[in-house]
């Protein structure tokens, strides 16, 4: 699987922006909200209009954004047809926009004028990239009026409207000014391409599952550190985005530094119709972001970071070149053991029991895996591995047996580590055999 599809890089025509006031808390004075991490990036449980789903989290978008009901039934409040256009190949994209949505998350925690952006595209659905199903994504609003802390730890968000026991608790943390520009947060970082630190405005991103993004274009005397590959970097609202991916020597956010961070650089094309705010140079994504306690404080326009145990993990990269995505589900069968007694009798007409094994099939809904790229000299594509090939097993055991996340870890794990991959191809089992390789290892 490659880093995660990255729609951060997305622009609403201003006069279609919505109106809303935000999320308010209620009778109480914060709140905690539970989250799912996958490949760094937040999914959380949402309501619409009283319906459960589920959306990313995301501070580099303006709105709310919905693509996917998995079958769900949602009634949408006054809606009208609309384009809007983000990075990718093409210049529009239709949908719809519907206001005065009862938008709730948790218990208290809503906005019952919430406007929603629909996506009418069925191909604008990452949820195979994710391995559960994701309905949309969520970014300014939900950050606007109160402090929001995230524990990527505990996987836990809390909202602060009490000042008092947020103020207590940001006592801990080092704080950093931002601005509010199009409703996305931006900072100041220094970036180390090779020898000398540049002071660069950066979107803090948390819908980025990279740890930074540079747009080439926008940095006087830019060059591409070596080695780099050209790669697919994710998909933003008009199609596919490609580019080259390295490393850089250091990015920094004051004393906060990180050595040979992985970098994406996509294409002049990937975002000629972007709409970017002046001297923005790129973003600092989630593998970065995920290294802290963070609070977002929209209303005093700061950001907290304190450091967490992530801080110190090396910046890994899938070093198998193939992108795996979920099929969705199948029943399976699995052979288990059930114990039994069977009574005898003795001559006494005492009945004497005895353990019996017995086995039988257990059904259940396991995840399909497929490949949806092959990087071209890649270790897995120089193996034989192809886009589409169905993946049966990993290192011998059933791939379903596996979560989306779990074989992410294992692409990008070490490099030397040997991996076994057994796919089904047109009704033929293959079996192929290959060696991590990190193809942009860190080079003075």
């Amino acid at each position: 699987m490659k880093p995660l599809l990255n729609f951060i890089l997305i622009t609403f025509c201003s006069f279609l922006s919505g109106q809303n006031e935000g999320f308010k808390l209620s009778a109480t004075n914060k709140m905690v909200i539970p989250f799912q991490l996958i490949n760094n990036l937040i999914f959380i449980p949402v309501s619409i209009n009283g319906v459960e789903l589920t959306f990313l989290l995301d501070s580099g978008v303006q709105e709310s954004i919905l693509f996917s009901l998995e079958n769900k039934d949602v009634t949408f409040k006054n809606t009208e047809k609309i384009k809007f256009s983000g990075l990718g190949g093409n210049v529009d994209l239709s949908g719809l926009k519907s206001i005065n949505n009862d938008f709730k998350i948790g218990k208290n925690f809503e906005d019952r004028s919430h406007t929603i952006f629909i996506i009418l595209n069925e191909e604008f659905n990452f949820s195979s990239h994710v391995g559960i199903p994701v309905n949309g994504i969520i970014g300014y609003n939900f950050f606007k009026n109160d402090p929001v802390e995230i524990d990527y730890i505990k996987k836990k968000i809390t909202i602060y409207s009490n000042n008092k026991a947020f103020q207590k608790r940001a006592k801990k943390y080092k704080s950093f000014d931002i601005s509010l520009e199009d409703k996305k947060p931006y900072i100041n970082v220094d970036v180390k391409l090779i020898s000398e630190a540049k002071n660069s405005k950066m979107l803090l991103d948390l819908g980025n599952s990279d740890a930074i993004w540079l747009f080439p274009k926008m940095i006087e005397n830019f060059s591409y550190n070596r080695p780099n590959i050209q790669d697919y970097l994710g998909r933003g609202f008009n199609g596919d985005i490609y580019g080259k991916r390295s490393r850089i020597k250091e990015m920094s956010i004051g004393d906060f530094s990180f050595t040979k961070p992985l970098t994406a650089m996509p294409d002049e094309l990937s975002f000629q119709h972007l709409k970017m705010v002046k001297n923005r140079v790129g973003s600092v994504g989630s593998d970065i972001l995920r290294r802290f306690n963070v609070i977002f404080d929209y209303p005093n326009q700061k950001i907290y970071l304190k450091k967490n145990r992530n801080f110190d993990e090396p910046f890994l990269f899938n070093m198998s070149g193939l992108d795996i995505k979920n099929d969705g589900m199948e029943w399976d069968s699995d052979l288990v053991r059930v114990e039994t007694k069977e009574a005898n009798t003795n001559n006494g007409n005492e009945k004497i029991y005895s353990a019996v094994n017995e086995f039988q099939y257990k059904f259940t809904l396991k995840p399909i895996y497929s490949v949806a790229a092959s990087r071209e000299n890649s270790p897995g594509y120089n193996s034989g591995i192809r886009k589409d090939d169905e993946i049966v097993k990993i290192n011998n055991k059933k791939a379903s047996t596996f979560t989306l996340q779990q074989i992410l870890d294992l692409l990008k794990s070490s490099e030397g580590k040997q991996i076994n991959i057994e796919v089904r191809r047109k009704f033929q089992i293959l079996s192929f055999k290959f060696t991590l390789e990190d193809p942009i290892p860190y080079e003075n």
